[in-house]
């Protein structure tokens, strides 16, 4: 009946293993390895990227009060057009 799926093509010096996805464990070691890694990533990059968000969300809200108050109309340029 041919060849199945998994068997399409024959490829010398490749070694291929397949686990069955009942055989498997969807999160191991989720919470001893897993948190703490996150943990560690985190920790590890946050001097390195939390400064440049700090100065651009400065910058942006720098620039948006700035150009508000140039929105603004100022009163004595229009107190003698009756």
């Amino acid at each position: 009946m041919g060849r199945h799926f998994g068997d399409l093509a024959k490829i010398r010096h490749i070694i291929t293993y397949s686990l069955s996805p009942f055989e498997q464990r969807a999160f191991p070691n989720y919470f001893s390895k897993g948190i703490p890694n996150v943990w560690r990533r985190v920790s590890g990059s946050f001097f390195k990227v939390a400064p440049p968000m700090a100065l651009m969300y400065l910058t942006y809200t720098w620039g948006n009060s700035v150009f508000e108050q140039g929105k603004k109309k100022v009163a004595a340029d229009f107190e003698n057009d009756e």
